[in-house]
């Protein structure tokens, strides 16, 4: 492959990085003042925030009323919770292990500060606060990403029923859909100039916090995130696609992955996935169902994130992170809150919460993995993303067969 062709399949991701490596050496000098640069990137990720609901909506919808064949949207239900829970429980098994032979709190010397705790509520009201809203207006909102789902799959159930892509209906939505798809484009022609802004802002305003006390934390998390990249993520593909699987992901992979990292947001890179996902090759039907709801479901990141943080409480606290029940109490804390918590607002505090109060610690606890959950959302954003491009790759095979993505290519129904 010469200079040209590399250049062809890796100038976004590589505009992405340079982007925001500039804005993070911007922060780095310039402080605080980086902050004039702040309005750059909330411009950009105002319009990704906007054009997402439409997104979703359209897209679900579209997906679900285009299908003739209800058994196969049943088929990718299944197999998308299959995957979600079959990853999310490799990430629980990798980060259990790490965390025992390097416990992140280790000669952390922590100053705890007073801190009264909010009420948590029932996981009941969780549940059903997470998959429902009161008002129609709530579904205008990007807070209620599951709900806009529930009620999209439910439109593209009813459209179906009545005709399909080739009613009236059918027809609208399917244009709405490339109208949106073509306004993503236009809006992530933005992302280096946006990305960098945001960035050096970040850096600038809390860079001096990135070291400290909770360093030895980052120095256990940062490093098992790129452990579950460089080994999860390719034996994922390998068993989605083969040799050919692996290669297009690493191919399209770091649009994503780059996105998700700087904005700290699954629901951001959406777009950016939608985009992978058709470069490389899976079936829209398939694709427009699974990233919207893998970006409120499938949290691998926020599994390591999650058991990290406990780890670090019991570490801090002085207790002993051993036995199968605390494991087993730890996975499922995890799960859950990569299930239902994201999708609520303030889901991220809400799960740090739900930690706190069901091991037992104290108050001044909540502070602490409140932290460490600003420290590390920037990896654990990048892994749940792109990692959900890298599921919807396994739920084709799943669907489709083994041999999916070649007879897509031989079919000519996607590039070679």
């Amino acid at each position: 492959m010469n200079a040209k062709k590399i250049w062809d399949s890796y100038k976004f991701p590589l505009l992405l990085l340079g982007g925001i490596f500039t804005g993070a050496i911007l922060g780095m000098i310039l402080g605080e003042k980086a902050k004039v640069l702040a309005p750059l990137g909330d411009i950009f990720l105002n319009l990704m925030f906007t054009i997402v609901v439409p997104m979703v909506y359209v897209s679900i919808t579209t997906a679900v009323g285009n299908m003739v064949n209800m058994k196969r949207l049943g088929k990718i239900l299944g197999s998308l919770v299959c995957t979600f829970i079959v990853t999310g429980g490799f990430a629980a098994a990798l980060v259990l292990v790490v965390v025992n032979i390097w416990p992140p709190a280790a000669n952390t010397a922590i100053t705890m500060g007073a801190a009264e705790m909010a009420e948590t509520s029932s996981i009941s009201d969780m549940i059903v606060g997470s998959l429902t809203v009161n008002d129609f207006s709530g579904l205008m909102s990007r807070s209620n990403m599951l709900p806009i789902i529930v009620f999209a799959i439910m439109s593209g159930f009813a459209v179906a029923k009545c005709g399909g892509e080739e009613s009236w209906a059918g027809k609208l939505l399917n244009n709405l859909n490339d109208i949106i798809m073509l306004m993503v484009d236009m809006i992530m022609k933005l992302a280096p100039i946006g990305l960098g802004a945001y960035f050096a802002n970040l850096v600038g305003e809390f860079g001096p916090q990135l070291i400290g006390d909770y360093g030895r934390t980052m120095l256990v998390y940062y490093p098992m995130c790129a452990v579950y990249v460089l080994v999860f993520f390719p034996l994922y593909s390998y068993f989605a696609a083969g040799k050919t699987g692996i290669n297009r992901m690493l191919k399209n992979i770091f649009n994503p992955a780059v996105t998700a990292f700087a904005t700290q947001s699954s629901v951001a890179t959406l777009p950016v996935n939608m985009e992978a996902c058709k470069k490389i090759g899976v079936p829209e039907d398939i694709s427009n169902i699974v990233l919207p709801m893998g970006a409120t479901m499938h949290m691998d990141g926020s599994v390591l994130s999650s058991i990290t943080k406990i780890a670090f409480l019991y570490g801090v606290f002085q207790m002993p992170y051993t036995g199968a029940g605390t494991y087993a109490m730890s996975i499922v804390v995890a799960i859950l809150s990569a299930f239902v918590l994201s999708g609520a607002p303030g889901g991220g505090l809400v799960g740090e919460m739900l930690i706190v109060s069901l091991f037992g610690f104290p108050a001044e606890a909540f502070p602490l993995i409140a932290t460490i959950g600003f420290l590390v959302d920037p990896a654990a954003t990048c892994l749940n993303a792109s990692g959900d491009t890298i599921a919807s790759m396994i739920i084709a095979r799943l669907v489709e067969g083994k041999d999916w993505l070649e007879k897509r290519i031989a079919s000519g129904q996607v590039d070679a």
